[in-house]
């Protein structure tokens, strides 16, 4: 039946959502996971299985049997031939990085940070930026789901294909995926280029930097009109990684640091905070360096923030930049994050925030324990004003009857999930906000 154990109280990455389910979980196998799910249908209890928390919403949230996977971890399978590696759902993406490189493999495209599962990444959205490649959802080949009713169905684009276009972002509502099989490719090289530059010159020329580069994106701080520009390209080589003394200085002083300083500062003298952003915008040079991708593409995040997030189609996003700066200018604002803009190409799942249409993400940030509410608002009523899409795993207000008109396929996961979960085991008041009942 898997490893019960006392529940305890369990808190998400960002202090916001805390529960206290009932019985906690801890099941080692597939097997296990299974026996759990029907333990808890025998004894009326709803079931949720939690990550490393770093959703800012109570995606995870449940009162009932919480499942946590860190059993559940580990590679399957590397088939070469197929070019795919098969991880248990628990694995978190540091670890599948590591183990990939160790054999001369790696993922496509990725998110800034490796922390999360596997499953939790891909189940809410993850993302990263790019022209061509897309989400992590995005690069799976094939998974495995344990269902309401305890049966395991592996599920690909030949088997169960309307449960894996619905599951590959499923939101926890389908069943727990218990393994995930990724598409992967030979280990490669990227060029990352970073370079200060200006609000003006970055939304006059996003189109343009966005066509001529793999991977774009920028941060806007807010109270200047200064952008930092990040530009990742494959390179033949040779790898030239930052040096120890200056990547510390950039990633970890400069951008965890004295930005944490900062903020504790903004938050107690908020009135100090355009000051600071003008010095902290200047703060960080350009720099070009190359290595291998998890190394480029992810970063670390010791500052605890909140942020929302959505995602708009591709060519309103300047306009919908512009909005916010504009907004941000004429307000009493003191916004002491700068403002990230990432970009997906257009994808087949079913409530992927890219799903159907060229994407541009724009996400809010601000210092852990700042009032964000009035800043989100306002954000969140410019970007939905574009049909914008939310981050599943981030701050937002909308509901099922907004959901159902910004994503065409709406209809369709809900659908899938009547039939896999009629009773709602794996319900919880989230899912009740952004599916219905």
């Amino acid at each position: 039946m898997g490893r019960s154990c006392p529940s305890g109280t369990w808190r998400n990455w960002a202090g916001n959502v805390t529960v206290r389910p009932t019985r906690e979980a801890r099941p080692a196998s597939v097997a296990e996971l299974a026996g759990v799910i029907r333990g808890a249908v025998d004894d009326g209890l709803r079931v949720k299985t939690v990550g490393t928390g770093h959703s800012f919403t109570s995606i995870a949230a449940t009162d009932g049997l919480l499942i946590r996977p860190d059993l559940l971890t580990g590679i399957r399978r590397i088939d070469r031939s197929a070019m795919t590696v098969t991880v248990e759902s628990g694995t978190p993406l540091r670890r599948l990085n590591a183990a990939l490189a160790g054999e001369g493999l790696t993922l496509t495209n990725m998110g800034d940070i490796m922390e999360q599962t596997v499953a939790g990444a891909a189940g809410t959205g993850t993302h990263g930026t790019g022209r061509d490649s897309a989400s992590i959802a995005a690069q799976i080949k094939e998974l495995e789901l344990v269902t309401a009713d305890g049966r395991v169905l592996t599920c690909s684009e030949k088997e169960h294909p309307e449960i894996f276009a619905a599951a590959r972002i499923g939101l926890g509502a389908l069943g727990v995926v218990s393994a995930i099989t990724f598409a992967v490719e030979p280990m490669f090289l990227l060029t990352a280029r970073e370079e200060p530059m200006s609000f003006d010159r970055v939304t006059s020329e996003f189109e343009a930097l966005h066509a001529e580069n793999e991977h774009f994106e920028f941060y806007w701080f807010p109270h200047t009109g200064n952008c930092n520009t990040k530009r990742n390209n494959r390179s033949q080589g040779p790898a030239d990684p930052p040096g120890r003394l200056s990547g510390w200085f950039e990633d970890e002083f400069l951008s965890n640091g004295v930005f944490q300083v900062a903020n504790s500062f903004g938050r107690a003298l908020p009135a100090a905070v355009p000051a600071i952003a003008k010095v902290s915008s200047r703060a960080l040079s350009a720099r070009t360096y190359t290595d291998i991708p998890y190394k480029v593409f992810t970063s670390p995040r010791r500052v605890r923030f909140m942020e929302m997030e959505y995602a708009v189609p591709r060519e309103a996003a300047v306009a919908a930049l512009r909005e916010l700066k504009a907004m941000v200018d004429r307000s009493s604002l003191r916004v002491g994050f700068p403002v990230e803009v990432r970009t997906a190409p257009a994808d087949d799942i079913t409530l992927s925030t890219a799903s159907g249409r060229d994407t541009a993400y724009i996400a809010v940030h601000m210092y852990r324990g700042t009032p964000y509410r009035s800043y989100f608002t306002a954000a969140e009523r410019i970007l939905t004003a574009h049909a914008g899409r939310p981050h599943w795993g981030k701050v937002h207000t909308r509901d099922a009857a907004y959901l159902a008109e910004v994503y065409p396929r709406f209809g369709e996961f809900t659908a899938v999930r009547d039939r896999l979960d009629p009773d709602r085991l794996f319900g919880n008041g989230y899912l009740r906000r952004v599916l219905g009942d």
